[in-house]
């Protein structure tokens, strides 16, 4: 996981899942995290766990769909940490699952708020802190849905694709200042809301994948520990693929 002592790192959609996991790893790393999402008791329930074991976590509610939220999150971040050092870009929607045609407009503006503006909003408002130390890593969760496509999920996979768009010019745009931007591609992942998902389905995605199992969040928190430490301070751009392989078997 590496040393992350002293780092303040702030996890968007950490209630649960893959940023729970994050936000779990981080703080037994040694950061300072600050934890949203939309809903407050489930933010509280972790950031309790991991007070209880000696780390630092603060709990905001915060909607990235909103602006207000967002500098919300930024300015109650400071005011108890007094830095950004990291942002992990991961909470996201997907309202529509279904052929493209079947979706409503209001399913593809909810989709592109959260996914691509959501990130976008959080980098905006976390670049001057970090411009202020001089470095700065930020992490967008992206998918094998927005390089691979995925059937029935038309708005997801584009906004997939918009985030390792947005990645590549956050990481072109903040170098001059120290700040890196990579994002993460996972695959399937076992998540509550993949074990709720059809199970026929999820047979025949996961044997796509080289390891014929889905990846756990674990996983990728790992990967993103690696991303925002020294070991990775000449990496900024790329799409790191957790994925299990699956990308290997288009044809």
């Amino acid at each position: 996981m590496g040393d992350l002592a002293g780092k303040v790192a702030i996890i968007t959609g950490a209630s649960r899942g893959i940023g729970q996991a994050i936000a779990v790893a981080y703080a037994a790393a040694g950061a300072r995290v600050a934890l949203a999402s939309r809903k407050q008791a489930e933010l509280d329930a972790v950031a309790n766990a991991i007070n209880a074991t000696g780390g630092y976590a603060l709990a905001v509610t915060a909607h990235t769909g909103s602006s207000d939220a967002v500098e919300r999150l930024i300015a109650q971040t400071l005011t108890a940490y007094g830095g950004i050092d990291i942002v992990v870009n991961n909470a996201a929607t997907n309202p529509h699952f279904g052929p493209v045609l079947t979706a409503e407009e209001s399913m593809w503006d909810k989709t592109l708020d959260v996914n691509v503006k959501g990130y976008w909003r959080i980098a905006r408002a976390c670049s001057g802190p970090m411009r202020e130390r001089g470095a700065g890593t930020i992490i967008n969760m992206a998918s094998v849905a927005g390089t691979l496509g995925g059937f029935g999920q038309a708005s997801y996979s584009t906004t997939k694709a918009g985030a390792l768009g947005l990645t590549r010019t956050l990481a072109m745009e903040g170098a001059r200042h120290g700040i890196t931007c990579n994002a993460i591609v996972p695959g399937v992942i076992g998540t509550e809301a993949f074990n709720m998902a059809n199970a026929a389905m999820n047979e025949r995605i996961v044997a796509r994948t080289v390891f014929k199992r889905p990846g756990e969040p674990q996983d990728i928190a790992n990967a993103i520990a690696f991303l925002c430490s020294d070991l990775a301070s000449y990496i900024t751009g790329v799409g790191l693929y957790v994925s299990g392989g699956i990308e290997l078997f288009v044809f």
